[in-house]
């Protein structure tokens, strides 16, 4: 139990940016899955139609805060490694 309306408030304020930040994670996490799915495929347009929204996609979850930008930098070049790797075959 909250003994403060300072704290009851801080609360309140956490619980939204919890479901907030929650939501992000989820629809980033479903736009990386969805192009390692294709890529597990193999289509090729399939995943050149992919790549760009995931990228944008770790892009705002660094300006909302989800993501660190060193981690995201290094989620961007492994991808980008694998969609070259299979494209190239």
């Amino acid at each position: 139990m909250l003994n403060h309306k300072s704290a009851e408030k801080r609360e309140r304020q956490s619980e939204r940016r919890r479901i907030i930040n929650r939501r992000n994670r989820t629809q980033l996490r479903t736009s990386i899955k969805r192009l390692r799915g294709a890529l597990a495929g193999g289509n090729a347009k399939e995943i050149n139609s992919l790549v760009p929204d995931t990228v944008s996609e770790i892009d705002k979850a660094v300006q909302k805060g989800v993501l660190h930008r060193n981690t995201a930098a290094r989620h961007k070049a492994r991808l980008t490694n694998r969609v070259n790797q299979a494209i190239a075959k």
